[in-house]
């Protein structure tokens, strides 16, 4: 006697499903994000794996772009937080890093200087990417905005 095992999806299965149908559909995340009444931030990153989508948003989502019932309990999974420990080498992660490299210690004493010893949570934080037209060429605004955090005294 076999036993069939059915196919689980997994969330890079998932999100592999959603870019398919966001390129087919032809829509920004802005887009999406307005239609499911989330930013765009958040709903990339959920749609990408790396957060936990409610159901209700994940129905909607479904909906929007006519994806496959069985992705809404996928994206409503609490996701496992792992990505590539080597240096990255797009270019646009690539800035990111160095920014991170070269204005991390600035940004962690600033904060400690204006709060206390702690850190700035991603847990509780938005985040939001817009375009500043500029003479020189448009800057890339990213604005970010955590719940300050601070560690215990014991």
């Amino acid at each position: 006697m076999t036993i069939e095992i059915p196919q689980m999806l997994t969330k890079d299965d998932v999100a592999l499903i959603i870019l398919a149908a966001k390129k087919k559909a032809g829509m920004t995340w802005e887009e999406i994000a307005d239609k499911i009444s989330m930013s765009a931030v958040w709903t990339h990153s959920a749609c990408v794996g790396m957060n936990a989508m409610p159901k209700e948003k994940a129905q909607s989502l479904v909906q929007v772009l006519g994806l496959p019932q069985e992705v809404i309990d996928v994206l409503a999974e609490s996701p496992t937080k792992v990505w590539e420990q080597t240096v990255p080498t797009d270019p646009c992660i690539y800035r990111f890093y160095e920014i991170v490299g070269v204005y991390g210690p600035t940004l962690k004493a600033l904060i400690h200087e204006e709060f206390g010893d702690g850190i700035m949570s991603a847990i509780d934080f938005d985040m939001n990417v817009t375009r500043v037209p500029n003479p020189k060429g448009d800057r890339v605004k990213v604005e970010m905005s955590g719940k300050y955090l601070s560690y215990n005294s014991w």
